[in-house]
């Protein structure tokens, strides 16, 4: 089955992939002489840097996604399609879609993204929480509430433990979230509920949290976590996760042990999609995409790759926002100047800083050449730059509401956001205190979480 667009006359790009690098590399080609597709395999683009937000109630999943038909709204050459990539013909410059559709390209931009890698730890993918996408978020969130409603349902709820394996910023947020959680609301929301039997663990192989942070940074980091009740265990590897308890190795002395846990949330580490390997394009590091210094990808004619799943030489650009929306904007540029006949100069990255918060009142803020910003004033930076990141005045609008209320507004409200009522709820106040996604995953399913 093949797919047409009116204006066939005119080049055609294909983007797959509805992230940061492949929305900029659409908008980038607004004014160009092109026909613009646009494929993810979800309607809408989430702003993953707040992912956090919802899987702690502070925010609607709503509020952070953005219908990526509505891009047409400000750009007449660019259409969207939903599917997902199958197999990339690049001999014919041909792609295939999970639908079995077939599209034909001149320029074919790669730009899908990430999801959790596991790196072949036992047990992780069955037993762990991702942390990537806005459905793993949702299920962060609705088991939390899930177990916290079987604890307030018990006559004599024992300890509850929620580990959070990973202490980069996704882990870092998501560890504050949960201890802000219980520190500000659970009197009001489970009083029931004793908080000194409810903890906080944040696990990491490393030797500090926000690795790629300033000294500074991390310490004052680290500090912030544990003035707010996180537990948080370094030099410790995970090596295996079962129902209910992971196992950690610690890379100094080699000594092993279990940690009960709950809630067990997965945030140390991306891979590429797996589907990768079937796109018929050289894969480097981590099985990334290999490109060059203009993210074309290297011995294919009129492909390019940016974001997460792209890797220049051995390392790469960090796989950020920031280096992201600049490559699609460079693929974009590239693209444009081909079909002038004008060259490009090679893509030379601009760090803008780095930002990462701790809970309410706290951020740390790394900007070039100017020293390291903690505490509120960087919380406050930290909120209002990635507002005005969001992609609609809607989305603006509403999560400014929400985080407004929620700390200056109406504080003393505890109004969190929570979803429906599932299975895993009531087996949950029945006593099974465990949101491994294993032991539910058929009622998981059912219920459409």
């Amino acid at each position: 089955m093949s797919h047409n667009i009116k204006g066939s006359a005119l080049p055609h790009v294909v983007i797959v992939g509805g992230g940061f690098a492949g929305i900029q590399a659409a908008r980038g080609l607004r004014e160009a002489p092109v026909r613009v597709t646009l494929i993810d395999k979800n309607p809408y683009t989430t702003f993953k840097p707040l992912l956090f937000q919802v899987a702690s109630g502070a925010l609607n999943a709503g509020d952070i996604t953005y219908n990526l038909r509505a891009l047409r709204s400000k750009q007449k050459n660019l259409r969207f399609v939903l599917g997902e990539l199958q197999h990339v013909d690049t001999d014919n410059k041909i792609i295939e879609l999970d639908d079995e559709r077939t599209m034909a390209y001149d320029y074919l931009v790669l730009a899908t993204g990430v999801s959790a890698a596991y790196f072949g730890i036992k047990g992780a993918a069955e037993h762990t929480l991702p942390m990537y996408t806005r459905d793993e978020a949702l299920q962060v969130r609705d088991r939390l509430y899930g177990l916290l409603d079987g604890m307030d349902a018990a006559e004599n709820p024992g300890p509850f433990r929620v580990v959070v394996c990973g202490a980069g910023p996704t882990g870092v947020e998501t560890a504050g979230a949960i201890a802000e959680l219980r520190n500000f609301d659970f009197e009001t929301l489970y009083p029931s509920i004793d908080t000194e039997q409810f903890e906080i663990i944040l696990v990491d192989m490393a030797p500090t949290v926000l690795g790629p942070f300033d000294e500074k940074s991390r310490n004052a980091a680290h500090r912030a976590l544990e003035d707010r009740g996180v537990k948080v265990l370094l030099n410790q590897a995970v090596s295996a996760v079962e129902d209910n308890r992971i196992l950690v190795k610690n890379t100094k002395t080699e000594e092993e042990e279990w940690i009960d846990a709950s809630l067990i949330v997965w945030s140390s580490g991306v891979g590429v999609p797996p589907e990768v390997k079937e796109w018929s394009v050289p894969q480097g590091a981590r099985g990334r995409i290999q490109v060059n210094e203009h993210f074309q990808v290297e011995g294919v004619d009129g492909v390019f790759a940016a974001g997460d799943v792209a890797v220049s030489g051995e390392r790469g650009l960090p796989q950020l926002a920031q280096p992201a929306i600049q490559g699609g904007r460079h693929i974009a540029k590239v693209i444009s100047n081909n079909l002038a006949g004008r060259e490009t100069e090679p893509f030379e990255y601009f760090n803008k800083g780095t930002m990462a918060t701790v809970g309410v009142g706290f951020a740390v803020t790394e900007i070039p050449h100017l020293p390291a910003i903690t505490g509120k004033f960087s919380w406050l930076m930290w909120n209002a730059l990635h507002i005005q990141q969001l992609q609609s005045g809607r989305e603006m609008f509403a999560t400014f509401a929400n985080l407004a209320s929620k700390y200056f507004l109406f504080p003393k409200r505890h109004d969190v956001i929570v979803g429906d009522i599932h299975p895993f709820s009531r087996r949950a106040r029945q006593g099974t205190v465990s949101a491994s996604p294993k032991l539910d995953s058929e009622e998981w399913e059912k219920v459409g979480a």
